[in-house]
């Protein structure tokens, strides 16, 4: 079954959505199809915590890399840090030599922030969409697998708000490199503007699953996208569950109500669009031979022989919430990669502080975050806020223009208005609001909703960059920066959420790794929405619920100094009663 969104596909196809969708799996299959046809493909991730690689088992990386198992498919990773590496050098390197070492170390210290990481990870993306005669020019289609939304969102405003800010003034070499190549960068630019506009070239496919929230999230999606031009769009959503034989199954039977009433309620503005409903399947999505069959209808399941059920009265989520209510403050990071339930555990746990009597602030980094949604109701100790990226800015900027500005001229006033135009500034105006709440965790509750995992990485490299800089200027002065609030493990909680799924997993072990070079070690591990710990009888969700038991126990064994085991719930852990019951204690064994 060819999927209707790769009906006469244009060159350029965009797969966007709520981390945790399968947009990896949706677009490696769909490049698959694609070479399958005799097709030249380009799969490129823009997702700084990919996972292409690991669904072809392969080392992909900064380089576009043939997929051997795939005659006519190549793969590329953009790898922000590599690029921001490279980037650096770009502009180093011709003055290395002629200017001091201390000037030059001051050049790169410029360029060691988040905002140069994005700008590098970016000017590759439009490289990508403008390349008419370099290597990217060999291939018939180039399709992007995203980072969650918020982000792409970020990501394909960009041309538009780089070729405005270059229009309006020359910019600031020290994010955009020298001078003398901006007006190479503005016609690159521009070029990504037309492409990403014209429905010629570009297609954009929202995936979703068959909850509220994802639908709900790819609704907003469609209205930004739609409003900067971006108006050729389909639908994908994604592991559907067939309708189960009999009633036998209660969860079974829930999940699918639950997922038909939400295709249901699907908003009329996205019914216009074109959709596709691709079954869920019974394994992971991992390997050119199962991703060859996601397209395909699903088929019966054989029974499974062993008893999946998982006992899960040793792990629950209440243990982690009676050793953290000992304290009387503290900042609990919930971190991991999109889609696995971040949110619910950060608002589960938030609510159960507050329940306990303790002052508790829930906020979240993430700009697809609506922790309100989840909550749908208010606590007596309980602030709920979020960092958004655009108040955050604006309050920055008037911030910066009240005190800096203050003292300068008409003309100076007017440049450094100029620079805070600049898309930069986002990222400074969101680390600082970052910065502040890690502050007020000193003397109450502060449950952080973070970002999916690659771009949370950035947050915390920015707050790496910001400690460098603070130490440079001081030297042996005694200070106490963010990075170092993050590094006591008497003060934060950092607790990485998964699934128990190959991939979730690996990607978990991975942001570990990363949290561990920053010297942060993570506190517990939450695997949430277990299937083997809900006990399913239909085939289908037994078979998958198998699965799931060597990836628990590698989380146990490998991984986790604590492990929390949340069932998979027959209705969403929406509103506070829902949310108090996932930190119950469980009750006794009779």
């Amino acid at each position: 079954m060819t999927p209707g969104f790769l009906d006469v596909p244009p060159r350029f196809l965009f797969f966007t959505g709520k981390g945790g969708v399968g947009k990896t799996s949706i677009a490696c299959a769909a490049a698959i199809h694609l070479a399958r046809d005799g097709k030249r493909v380009l799969l490129v991730s823009t997702d700084p915590a990919s996972n292409v690689g690991q669904v072809f088992g392969l080392q992909i990386g900064n380089t576009i890399t043939p997929i051997t198992t795939v005659e006519g498919l190549s793969a590329l990773e953009i790898d922000p840090e590599q690029a921001a590496q490279a980037y650096r050098e770009r502009i180093v390197a011709p003055v290395r030599g002629l200017l001091p070492d201390a000037e030059i170390k001051s050049i790169t210290e410029q360029l060691s922030g988040s905002c140069t990481t994005e700008i590098a990870s970016f000017n590759e993306f439009t490289e990508l969409l403008t390349d008419s005669d370099g290597p990217v020019s060999q291939f018939d289609h180039v399709l992007f697998d995203t980072a969650p939304t918020g982000h792409t969102i970020r990501l394909l405003q960009l041309p538009g708000s780089w070729t405005d800010f270059l229009d309006e003034g020359k910019g600031d070499a020290s994010c955009l490199g020298p001078l003398s190549g901006l007006d190479k960068q503005r016609t690159r630019y521009a070029g990504a503007v037309a492409a990403l506009a014209d429905p010629r070239r570009t297609r954009l496919v929202l995936v979703a699953r068959a909850q509220r929230s994802t639908l709900t999230e790819i609704t907003r999606t469609h209205r930004e996208l739609a409003a900067i031009g971006l108006t050729h769009q389909y639908v994908v959503i994604n592991g559907v569950l067939p309708a189960p034989a009999g009633h036998s199954d209660p969860l079974a039977a829930a999940i699918y109500e639950r997922e038909q009433e939400a295709i249901a309620a699907l908003p009329d503005e996205l019914r216009t669009l074109p959709l596709d409903q691709v079954d869920l399947k019974a394994t992971n999505i991992v390997g050119v031979d199962a991703l060859e069959s996601l397209f395909a209808p699903g088929a019966a399941m054989p029974a499974v022989d062993e008893d999946p059920a998982l006992d899960v009265a040793d792990a629950p989520l209440a243990a982690l919430i009676d050793e953290l209510a000992t304290g009387d403050h503290g900042l609990v990071l919930c971190m991991g990669k999109g889609g696995v339930g971040k949110t619910a555990i950060a608002a589960a746990i938030a609510v159960a502080l507050a329940d306990r009597g303790h002052p508790v602030h829930l906020t979240t980094t993430d700009p697809a975050g609506h922790l309100s949604d989840m909550l749908h109701g208010t606590l007596p100790n309980l602030h709920v806020s979020s960092i958004d990226p655009a108040e955050a800015t604006r309050a920055y900027r008037d911030h910066v223009l009240a005190t800096k500005g203050a003292a300068l001229d008409e003309q100076g006033r007017s440049m450094l208005e100029e620079d805070l135009r600049s898309p930069c500034t986002e990222e400074v105006a969101v680390f600082q609001a970052f910065s502040r709440v890690i502050g007020e965790s000193r003397n109450k509750f502060v449950v952080v909703d973070t970002a999916p995992t690659g771009h949370t990485l950035l947050l915390l490299d920015a707050t790496g960059s910001y400690h460098r800089e603070v130490a440079r200027q001081l030297g042996n002065r005694h200070f106490t920066a963010p990075l170092m609030r993050l590094q006591d493990p008497g003060l934060t909680k950092v607790i990485i959420v998964t699934l128990a799924e190959t991939t979730p997993v690996l990607e978990a072990a991975g942001l570990q790794e990363e949290l561990e070079r920053a010297q942060i070690h993570p506190w517990a591990w939450v695997v949430n929405n277990s299937l083997a710990a809900a006990h399913p009888t239909t085939p289908l969700l037994r078979r998958r619920a198998a699965a799931e038991l060597p990836e628990i126990d590698k989380v146990r064994s490998d991984h986790a100094d604590r492990v929390a085991v949340v069932p998979l719930l027959a209705t969403e852990p929406v509103g506070i009663p829902a949310l108090e019951a996932l930190t119950e204690s469980p009750a006794p064994a009779v």
